[in-house]
Formats: C-alpha cells, structure tokens, sequence
C-alpha cells in the first residue's frame, strides 16, 4: 500500500466516522476511493479533509445535499488548494451565520418565551401578549427571527 493511501478503518480511526458511512459517502459521490488488488478500499491521504468537512458540515445543520453540491464545486483530479476551499468557505458563510444565529437566540431564550405561541409560561403573556408574535408567521418566531 502506498504511504499516502488509506485504508477504511484507518479513515475512520482518523476522522471518527463509521466505516458503514464511508462507504454510504463514496456511493453517494461525497468522495473517491480506488480499489488494491484485492478489491479493498484505499483513500487518498486528502480525502481525511473531505470527510472532516462533512462530518463539521453535518453537525451544524446542514444537509447532505447541501454538502454534495458544495463538494462537486471542488476539483476531481487535484487535491483541492487553499484558494478551493476559500471559494467554498466565502460562499457558505451567510447559511453558518445564520445557522449561528439562530443557535445563540435558543440558547439565550430556551428558558423564556420563545415565541412558539404556546403560551404556557408566565413571561409569554407579558413578551407575547394574546399571541401576537404569531403574525410573524409559524413556529418559534423569537428563535428563527433574525430580529
């Protein structure tokens, strides 16, 4: 094997992801494998990067779709290069500030009103009265509002 090719198990040892969804992420396109003469999966040291990006991708929120077409920006036949990953980064920076946004308001607000309308504690009838915020359309206005 070559020293920059890595086995399954040893991808996943370094990026904690299970085996089963590497394969699950090499069928879907997310990344690439050859195969040894052995028919055993062998990733180039770069793929490490890919996985890693999905798996921070994923936690915060965003769909493997979403990862897909950001991955399928990058470039196939190189090791994508700072400027790659830039491109990608610039362009995902209003869905993550959003994304953060959001986190930090259910953080500072999941013990008060959230504005959902349920109006089952005491602070909503003083923050919400009589259900207003439900103008503002469905769900938890004051977390999902960027106001």
């Amino acid at each position: 094997m070559e020293p920059d090719q890595l086995t399954v198990g040893a991808l996943s040892e370094r990026t904690g992801v299970a085996p089963s969804a590497l394969r699950f992420y090499e069928a879907e396109g997310l990344i690439h494998a050859t195969r040894s003469e052995g028919g055993q999966r062998r990733y180039a040291r770069e793929t490490i990067r890919r996985v890693s990006f999905i798996r921070v991708a994923k936690e915060v929120g965003l769909s493997l779709e979403e990862i897909g077409g950001a991955l399928a920006s990058l470039p196939d036949n190189r090791t994508p290069n700072k400027r790659d990953w830039e491109r990608l980064s610039a362009g995902w920076r209003p869905r993550i500030d959003h994304q953060i946004g959001v986190l930090e308001r259910l953080r500072d607000r999941l013990t008060g009103c959230i504005g959902c309308g349920c109006l089952s504690l005491r602070v909503c009838t003083l923050v919400n009265p009589g259900d207003q915020v439900a103008e503002r359309g469905p769900g938890p206005r004051y977390v999902l509002d960027d106001e």
